[in-house]
């Protein structure tokens, strides 16, 4: 690893499977072997301080505990902050302060963060921070689907700060970012260079893992970005054979790992064991790359085991009790990518649809693996309907939708001035939030299910929908009348927010982080699901397995004393077919 010839590494994968920590990991090699690194993470929904023991803030820091290594944030709100600043600071005695309202206004939604984000993200590949030279950088990117969304934005953005010099309404002003089109063209052909990027793709080995991993591959490679290695994080060995649960996570694992799609196969693979303790911490962070140490610590936390058992409600009660006295409503699923989102929709879903309610799941995640669990199932009740909000399709649809509206009776030149415009990157998401919109309108007839997308996006959403109220509430002279999205999201009765999480200390935290901003929304989640939990199993004589459940106790009892006032489990399953076994075993919890 110390011996790569590249200067920026960017760690990309599904959510969950482990980024943060290997690429910490790898930037603590890198110093100890006396390279001065600096880490950054792209990522809203960033934990980088959790593992790294260390403040991590949107300024440059040291990190305690090494030397040369230097981290930062970048956050996107506070991005998106000083970009409108930027905007509206020439209209400072030129406009009106409600017409300079205006512009903020039209500048609050989700597209103004990817675009001041990328912007600060750009520097760090330009080679324009100030201060200390990085011999290397190191990129903890968010999960998949916005990755690819940040890496597609200097393409995207190269071409369109030159074919639209005025700017676009969604973005404002071109001269209002940080620098110009000189910029991204130097961004793209670093991306580009395999003699100066490499690209991590890290998965774990599980079937929906590695499709999206062999998914962001090939859209890396038609984005010119081919030099990539492939990490498998999390491999599972069992160590008392007698444990039949760990045989079957290590059957599981290996039948997985034989079928690793073809495109993945041609990469340089590294495996990684799962371990009995969390990467939190220099030392423990060391020990990714060190056997020896690994050994150590392994030994060391094994021996101090305790697994008592936990007693949560499972997930068929959190059915009942979310139709109880109801035969509509919206359900969302949140919380940090990789916990189980999805399993716990599609769950609640069926469980809805089996009492003889309509239901309709949902999802608002690029990366969709909702089919992937409903196809487990062979036949489904008659009341659940299943769909997908699939953002380019909405995109295309909202742009020819556009183009007829706002082209009739124009000019073929005009017309394509307009589609010009519908090029610009806010457009996908206007366009998934209208069928959000639709999918929320819905919920007053029958119960949707609403699997989204990992936290940060998640968040970015909303943050549309807010926008989307605010205008609404500024615009209409019959306001009182209205009822708008934002509305129908907080309002109690209509909308349940469960927040998911694994009973590990950052999706706890993670978790907890989203619901402190939705409460700032004025949203309040109904319950916790926590999921894959090995303490709600009592038959476990694995030594790492028991060492695993024994950690997950402080962390659950943090949940339900802390967090939330209802906490419902689903727990560990290793058979493959998820999805039915959680509905067969829901009386085992």
């Amino acid at each position: 690893m110390t011996n790569t010839k590249t200067n920026y590494l960017f760690f990309t994968g599904k959510g969950g499977v482990g980024k943060t920590s290997l690429a910490c990991a790898t930037a603590v090699e890198m110093v100890d072997a006396g390279k001065v690194v600096l880490l950054v993470s792209t990522d809203p929904a960033s934990n980088l301080k959790d593992v790294l023991e260390s403040p991590v803030d949107e300024n440059i820091k040291a990190i305690k505990g090494t030397n040369n290594l230097f981290a930062i944030n970048i956050d996107p709100e506070n991005s998106a902050e000083e970009y409108r600043n930027r905007v509206t600071q020439p209209l400072e005695g030129v406009a009106s302060k409600g017409e300079i309202k205006k512009v903020r206004e039209d500048l609050s939604g989700a597209c103004t963060t990817e675009i001041a984000s990328f912007d600060e993200f750009s520097r760090f590949v330009s080679g324009e921070t100030e201060g200390t030279e990085f011999d290397v950088i190191v990129f903890d990117t968010a999960p998949t689907g916005h990755t690819l969304r940040l890496l597609e934005l200097p393409a995207a953005w190269s071409s369109f700060t030159e074919e639209n010099p005025e700017g676009a309404s969604c973005l404002g002003p071109t001269s209002a970012l940080k620098s110009g089109k000189e910029r991204y063209h130097t961004v793209v052909n670093r991306l580009r260079d395999g003699s100066l990027t490499s690209f991590y793709i890290v998965a774990r080995a599980d079937k929906a893992s590695l499709k999206e991993a062999s998914r962001t591959s090939n859209e890396l490679k038609e984005l010119g970005m081919g030099n990539q290695q492939l990490y498998i994080n999390g491999v599972f060995k069992a160590i008392d054979k007698q444990d039949s649960l760990a045989n079957e996570i290590e059957a599981k694992g290996s039948e997985q790992l034989k079928s690793i799609p073809g495109n993945l196969n041609e990469l340089p693979i590294r495996t990684f064991p799962l371990l009995p303790y969390n990467i939190l911490g220099i030392d423990k962070l060391r020990s990714l790359f060190n056997p020896d140490l690994q050994k150590s610590i392994s030994e060391s936390t094994v021996a101090q085991t305790n697994t008592p058992h936990q007693e949560l409600t499972g997930i068929e009660k959190l059915a009942e009790e979310l139709c109880e006295n109801q035969q509509h409503g919206l359900i969302m699923t949140m919380g940090k990518g990789g916990v189980g989102k999805t399993i716990a929709a599609s769950a609640i879903a069926v469980l809805l649809a089996k009492k003889g309610h309509e239901v309709l799941l949902t999802t608002t995640d690029p990366a969709a693996h909702i089919q992937d669990f409903i196809q487990q199932l062979g036949e489904l009740p008659a009341t659940l309907q299943v769909e997908r909000i699939d953002p380019k399709v909405e995109t295309q649809r909202y742009t020819e939708k556009v183009l007829e509206h706002k082209g009739q009776g124009q000019s073929e030149e005009a017309k394509k001035l307009i589609l010009e415009d519908l090029k610009s990157p806010c457009t996908e998401e206007v366009a998934v939030f209208h069928a959000f919109s639709k999918a929320i309108s819905m919920a007053k007839r029958k119960f949707v299910i609403m699997d989204t997308a990992p936290t940060g996006h998640t968040l970015l959403l909303l943050d549309t929908a807010g926008s989307y109220h605010r205008d609404i509430m500024r615009n209409n002279m019959n306001a009182g009348r209205l009822r708008t999205p934002y509305m129908s999201l907080q309002d109690q009765e209509l909308s349940k927010i469960i927040l998911v999480s694994l009973p590990e200390t950052t999706p706890m935290r993670e978790a907890g982080s989203l619901q402190d901003d939705l409460k700032r929304a004025g949203i309040k989640p109904y319950a916790w699901l926590i999921n894959q939990s090995l303490t709600l199993l009592s038959s476990i004589t694995d030594p790492l397995l028991k060492s695993r459940a024994s950690a997950e106790a402080e962390v659950i009892n943090t949940i339900k004393t802390s967090y939330s006032e209802k906490t419902f489990g689903i727990p560990f399953i290793a058979d493959t077919r998820l999805l039915p076994t959680l509905l067969g075993n829901k009386e085992k919890v």
